[in-house]
């Protein structure tokens, strides 16, 4: 082989190989704009979850401390459940229960589309899983008198899994709208037949709200906090977080 011959080779070798470097560098950035795309639509959705499972429980809980102060004044449980019309009390207990649901549909969405691991170098998703745990962890756990909607872990995935759209697809998964979950309570009985402790547990709830307390303070305070990582400029909710935080009692994080 001569040195032209040889010369030319190694040129149209190294090329070969920095295509092919280029080619992998450019999949995996391009693999993780994607990844973060989903993120940001994905958690967008996680976020307003979020927000309106913390506005009910900010309700409750607002409305316990109406209704244990002096005055004529009820609160929210008091006066839609307790003393309201039936379509009222049916509406407070079927969107209490799909509030809940809809969040963990999310969760279960990020679950199977986004791989967060390999996201390692963003601290804001470590930080959304980390509060995401510790979410599951408050929804898990045993305290007694005030365990009214809480579910074990299996049974978080189990209701998530359902609150997924069946007409969705990787990239694009949506949950059951208020609607749709409503005729699936209707229409289906073995779907039902998960939610039908969460729909007592919004009984019980009524009835007396003051051991459930702590617990659901608790839960709302890390629902806060995963909406302070997911929007961290305040853009989606930009008024809410004072009030919330005010309004939310006192007590230790775990």
């Amino acid at each position: 082989m001569d040195t032209l011959t040889f010369v030319s080779a190694v040129v149209a070798l190294a090329g070969a190989a920095t295509t092919a470097g280029l080619g992998y560098w450019t999949q995996r950035r391009l693999r993780v704009l994607e990844q973060r795309n989903l993120m940001d639509s994905y958690g967008a959705s996680l976020a307003w979850s979020a927000y309106d499972l913390q506005a009910r429980l900010y309700n409750v809980l607002r409305g316990h401390d109406v209704d244990v102060s002096p005055g004529p004044s009820r609160g929210f449980l008091t006066s839609f459940h307790v003393r309201g019309t039936p379509q009222q009390r049916e509406y407070v207990r079927r969107s209490t229960v799909y509030v809940l649901a809809e969040y963990l549909g999310w969760v279960e969405i990020l679950r199977r589309d986004v791989q967060f691991l390999d996201l390692g170098g963003s601290r804001a998703n470590q930080r959304a899983m980390t509060v995401i745990s510790s979410i599951g962890t408050a929804l898990n756990r045993t305290t007694g008198d005030g365990d009214v909607l809480r579910l074990w872990r299996a049974e978080q995935r189990a209701v998530g899994e359902l609150m997924v759209h069946p007409e969705g697809e990787p990239g694009r998964r949506r949950c059951l709208g208020y609607a749709e979950f409503c005729a699936r309570l209707d229409g289906d009985d073995a779907f039902r037949r998960w939610f039908d402790p969460l729909l007592a547990d919004v009984d019980r709830l009524a009835r007396d709200t003051a051991p459930a307390v702590p617990r659901l303070a608790e839960l709302q305070r890390k629902l806060i906090a995963l909406i302070d990582v997911l929007d961290p400029k305040a853009v989606r909710f930009p008024q809410f977080r004072d009030l919330a935080r005010a309004a939310a009692p006192a007590g230790p994080e775990s």
